[in-house]
């Protein structure tokens, strides 16, 4: 929940009344929403439950502890492939953006998965797991972006094509002069 502390923090600051009765405001708005309580309370509790609570301690008695922190996360982003059929049926998108989208989304479960694992096993308890897959459901998606973005971006826009040929400055030695 770290990663999340900083826009918190500045929309506190920002505005302390406000971000108090904005929080409040929707959260009651939401506790009316049938889709909103199915993804952030049915979901992440019964999610985290098969995959944390009752997959992970079978798994550790036979492939250890380690290896089921990295196992059971993959069986938990396989399960979101249902997505594919919803999202061909509602016909959003052609197919091959649809699988995309179901290989990006099985990456970052499989990620967050083994994120919630490892926090299961650290403390022993599923709420910690539950709590963390219920504030991230809406947030997740942007942050796997903002990361794929930043990966795919960095050496692209890092080229000296932008920025001309001569640096200002080097952190290559100075080459040898010759007489």
């Amino acid at each position: 929940q770290v990663f999340y502390l900083g826009p918190q923090v500045h929309s506190a600051v920002d505005d302390p009344n406000g971000f108090t009765m904005e929080v409040l405001s929707s959260w009651r708005l939401c506790f009316g929403d049938v889709v909103w309580l199915r993804n952030q309370v049915v979901a992440p509790l019964m999610e985290e439950l098969v995959f944390r609570g009752a997959m992970l301690p079978m798994l550790v008695p036979c492939v250890g502890p380690t290896a089921a922190i990295f196992m059971a996360p993959l069986f938990f982003g396989v399960a979101h492939f249902h997505h594919i059929t919803e999202q061909r049926r509602l016909q959003k998108a052609s197919m091959r953006v649809i699988l995309l989208m179901a290989g990006l989304q099985f990456l970052y479960t499989t990620v967050f998965g083994s994120f919630t694992a490892f926090i299961f096993r650290r403390i022993g308890h599923i709420v910690g797991p539950v709590l963390c897959h219920s504030f991230c459901n809406p947030l997740l998606f942007s942050y796997a972006m903002e990361a794929l973005l930043f990966l795919l971006l960095l050496f692209p826009l890092t080229d000296l094509f932008f920025y001309g040929a001569i640096p200002i400055c080097s952190l290559a030695p100075a080459p040898a002069r010759a007489c």
